[in-house]
C-alpha cells in the first residue's frame, strides 16, 4: 500500500515518443525485462515483438506500433528505465526501489505492486514508488509517518525545498550532519517524477545515491583515516600528530563515538589505512561513508588537544549508587536518551531531578565535584580549557 494510504487505479498508456523510440531501438535489438523487439530484415514486415505472453512476427511498422500500444506496461517499463535520459546512478536507484516488491517479478505483477505502492527506506526517508498521472510517481516522507494521512502533513512538490526543510530537527536545532538520525517530521513530497525524486534525496542526504551506486559497481573510492589526516593542514594538521604513537586506539574511539548508527546513518567503509581495519562497528546503513567527514575531522582535532593533557589522580567520595549514577548520566548523554527519561522517574540515574540532587550534594560553589579542583596548582589544561 502506498504511503498516502490508497491504491492507484491508474491505467498504463504508452506515449507516442516511447513507441517511436522503440521502433528506432529495434534496429539494434531490444531485450529488457521480458520485452524483445527487433527488426530482422529490410522487407515489408521485418519487425518482431515479444513478451512472455505473446510473440508476434513479420510485423509491418504500423503493426509493430499497434503491438506496442496493446502491451503498454512492457513498453512503458523499457522507456522509463532505458529510453529516458538519466544518470546510471539514478537509473539503478529507481530500479532498486522497485526491487522492494520482488526483483524477479514479471512486469505486469510489478505494475500491480506499483498501483498499491512499493515502499523502501533510504535512511529515515520512506520512498514510495507508485503509478500516477503520466506514469511512475514518487512520494517521500519521514519513515515514522508512513501511516500518517497525507492531509496531516505539509505537502511539497518542488524538490528544492528539501534543502531548507531538513536544516533543523524537530526541536529547532541546526543539523550540522545531514545523515544524522534527526530528520524532522511533518512533511511529504508528492507527485515527484524519477529525476525529482533523486534530486530531493540528494538534498536530504547529499551524494548518497551516487556513492551507493559507485559501491555497487565496485568503483567507490574510499579515503581511509591515515591518508585523510596526512592531507590536513593549518589548525587541523594537529590531528596527524595523533598517529605518531603505537597503535591506533584513538581512531577506534573516534569511530565508536561518531560513526555508530545512533549518530550517523551512513555505513562507514573507511578504515585506519589500506591494511588496518578498525574494530569499531561501522553501522548497517544502506549508503556508504567513503571518508572521515568534516565533523569527524573537527572533533578529532579537539580531542587530539585534549588527549595531550597529562593524566592526574583525583580522589572523590561517592556512594556506590552515586558512582553508578555518574556512569548512567554519561551513558544517557552519549546515547542521546536524556530526553526520553521521564521527570517523574527518579529511579533513573540520569533523571534531571536526581542529577540536580547529586549536584546539590556533591558540588561546591565553584562547580567542583566533591570540592576537588581540576587544577589544584593553578596549571592550565590543554588548549586553555578544562
Amino acid at each position: 500500500m502506498s504511503a498516502s494510504g490508497a491504491a492507484s487505479d491508474e491505467r498504463v498508456t504508452v506515449s507516442d515518443e516511447a513507441v517511436a523510440a522503440l521502433v528506432v531501438a529495434a534496429e539494434e535489438g531490444v531485450a529488457f525485462d521480458g520485452l524483445r523487439a527487433v527488426r530482422e530484415g529490410d522487407g515489408d514486415a521485418p519487425y518482431r515483438f515479444e513478451t512472455p505472453d505473446v510473440t508476434r512476427e513479420d510485423l509491418t511498422e504500423s503493426e509493430f506500433r499497434d503491438a506496442c500500444t496493446n502491451h503498454p506496461e512492457y513498453v512503458d517499463n523499457w522507456w522509463f528505465f532505458e529510453g529516458v535520459d538519466r544518470s546510471p546512478a539514478d537509473r539503478a536507484f529507481l530500479r532498486w526501489l522497485e526491487s522492494g516488491a520482488a526483483e524477479d517479478w514479471e512486469v505486469p505483477t510489478r505494475y500491480d505492486a506499483l498501483r498499491e505502492g512499493i515502499v523502501r527506506s533510504w535512511g529515515e526517508v520512506a520512498v514510495t514508488a507508485m503509478l500516477g498521472a503520466g506514469g511512475r510517481r514518487y512520494e517521500l516522507r519521514h519513515e515514522d509517518e508512513v501511516e500518517t494521512p497525507l492531509p496531516e502533513l505539509e505537502r511539497h512538490e518542488d524538490p528544492r525545498t528539501a534543502r531548507d526543510l531538513v536544516k533543523h530537527d524537530d526541536r529547532g536545532r541546526y543539523r550540522p550532519l545531514k545523515t544524522a538520525p534527526t530528520l524532522p517530521t511533518g512533511w511529504a513530497f508528492v507527485g515527484l517524477d524519477g529525476r525529482d525524486c533523486t534530486r530531493a534525496l540528494d538534498l536530504i542526504y547529499p551524494a548518497t545515491v551516487a556513492n551507493w551506486h559507485l559501491e555497487r559497481e565496485g568503483d567507490l573510492d574510499v579515503d581511509h583515516w591515515r591518508p585523510t589526516m596526512e592531507r590536513q593542514t593549518g589548525i587541523y594538521g594537529v590531528v596527524e600528530t595523533w598517529d605518531r604513537g603505537e597503535g591506533h586506539e584513538h581512531v577506534e574511539w573516534v569511530a565508536e563515538a561518531c560513526c555508530d548508527d545512533s549518530q550517523c546513518l551512513k555505513r562507514r567503509e573507511w578504515q585506519y589505512d589500506d591494511e588496518t581495519e578498525l574494530d569499531a562497528d561501522g553501522g548497517d546503513g544502506v549508503f556508504p561513508c567513503r571518508e572521515p567527514c568534516s565533523l569527524v575531522v573537527s572533533a578529532a582535532r579537539r580531542w587530539t588537544r585534549l588527549e595531550g593533557e597529562a593524566s592526574r589522580t583525583y580522589e572523590f567520595d561517592l556512594t556506590p549508587s552515586e558512582k553508578e549514577q555518574v556512569e548512567a548520566i554519561i551513558e544517557a548523554v552519549a546515547d542521546g536518551r536524556v530526553d526520553e527519561i521521564r521527570e517523574a522517574d527518579t529511579s533513573e540515574g540520569a533523571n534531571r531531578y536526581r542529577t540536580r540532587f547529586l549536584r546539590a550534594k556533591r558540588f561546591d560553589d565553584e562547580g567542583n565535584l566533591c570540592g576537588v579542583p581540576t587544577d589544584p596548582d593553578g596549571d592550565q589544561a590543554a588548549d586553555g580549557e578544562h
